[in-house]
């Protein structure tokens, strides 16, 4: 038979261990609180790209013209009741260089292009898309933006453009994946004095970045704003949602099998989640959408182990209906040992494939991911079988109880 390994004897010490971690985090909750970011707390969050000149467009001719840059191709749609009204559209394949834009854009009626010294012979895909909307040609030039080429032109870090906006306080930088685009979000947040941060803050970091970088350097990708009231209603949102999974799961697991193991697994999970909270808390991880994502799917993750367990621990209870619940919840957790390490490990590698080769907030994610699978291996183990074991062990007590209270009030036999 195999070596049945003795975990109930590790349950005092991994509780109270457990314990203090909770503590710990729940007195750095109400001592520093989360590092919370924009989605929890008013404030902008931009998407900015550091750029090249490229060149620019006009247009002389009556009506409309709109210039639109994917990243595949240049389209300019002539419109207006004096103008022709047609479409060009100029694919990367057919124009590869920037060049051959230029040129096919110099054989349209009233439009005239330049290029940037040394633009001319680069690629077209390295012109950067209109992400702000369509640009409105007329006789003022219009610019054109191109990505850096090779390393040599590549002149921007995370570390300039947080130099850059020193002045604005508290403000977040992350790197967007590949480096070599010098795309960064810049997250800053409202502390509710200016009422115009909507429109001038974005103003404010362009222009710090450019005092920084050069003028005409800085492209505006995206940009959002969370308002109070909505950082307000999505903090309270998450807070139901994980009182709603909890309930669920006290629910599902009551059905399925007895009260005692309905609350353990709860237990084991609400261990997970407050053992994550310590972990973002003490590391000062930001604390946004995706960090509840990640709790959620710990949650998950740690309900299915715990399930799997107690599936195991009621079938060998049937099977070994005269040993001590004891002795068959250490052979239910030791059969299913091997199980939980193979799986684990089969996701733990996926998440540190994440880790290593993602940046910014999915790093984050993966990183709580790693932390929140350890904690939910660990807490179906030590915490719900604990409790399953403690509860078990409270109940064989009070039968034992009762039926001595019943052999004294039973009635001597007569003599005869």
């Amino acid at each position: 038979m195999k070596r049945i390994i003795r975990f109930s004897k590790f349950f005092v010490p991994a509780v109270i261990m457990s314990t203090a971690i909770i503590v710990f985090g729940l007195v750095g909750y109400f001592t520093r609180g989360f590092n919370l970011g924009v989605d929890f707390q008013a404030g902008i969050n931009e998407t900015i790209q550091l750029v090249l000149p490229g060149g620019q467009v006009t247009f002389a001719g009556k009506g409309n013209a709109e210039l639109t840059i994917s990243e595949s191709q240049l389209t300019v749609v002539f419109s207006g009741a004096e103008a022709q009204k047609r479409t060009v559209t100029l694919d990367y394949k057919t124009y590869p260089t920037i060049g051959d834009i230029r040129a096919a854009l110099d054989n349209e009626p009233e439009i005239s292009a330049t290029l940037s010294e040394g633009s001319d012979a680069l690629p077209s895909s390295s012109l950067i898309p209109t992400y702000q909307g369509n640009s409105l040609l007329s006789e003022n030039p219009v610019n054109l933006y191109r990505s850096p080429v090779n390393e040599g032109e590549r002149y921007a870090s995370i570390e300039i453009v947080r130099e850059a906006l020193n002045s604005l306080g508290e403000v977040s930088v992350q790197t967007i994946s590949p480096a070599s685009l010098q795309r960064y979000l810049v997250r800053v947040r409202d502390d509710g004095k200016d009422p115009q941060f909507t429109s001038t803050m974005s103003q404010t970091i362009r222009r710090l970045i450019e005092n920084k970088v050069g003028k005409d350097r800085v492209v505006v990708v995206k940009t959002d704003y969370v308002g109070p009231r909505y950082s307000e209603t999505l903090g309270r949102q998450a807070i139901w949602i994980v009182a709603l999974t909890l309930t669920l799961i006290l629910i599902y697991s009551a059905i399925r099998f007895k009260i005692q193991y309905a609350i353990a697994a709860v237990l084991a999970i609400a261990h997970d989640a407050l053992v994550m909270v310590a972990f973002i808390v003490w590391t000062r991880m930001e604390f946004n959408t995706n960090t509840i994502a990640a709790i959620l799917t710990i949650l998950g993750y740690s309900i299915n182990d715990t399930i799997v367990q107690f599936d195991r621990v009621r079938e060998e209870r049937k099977t070994h209906p005269s040993d001590k619940f004891v002795d068959v919840l250490d052979l239910a957790l030791t059969l299913t040992l091997g199980r939980s390490i193979i799986t684990s490990l089969a996701t733990m590698f996926a998440v540190l494939a994440l880790f290593f080769f993602t940046t910014g907030s999915m790093k984050d994610f993966s990183l709580a991911l790693l932390v929140g699978m350890v904690s939910g291996v660990y807490s179906t183990i030590y915490i719900a079988s604990a409790f399953v074991l403690m509860w078990e062990n409270i109940k064989e007590k009070k039968e034992a109880k009762r039926s001595k209270e019943t052999s004294a009030k039973a009635p001597a036999p007569a003599k005869s």
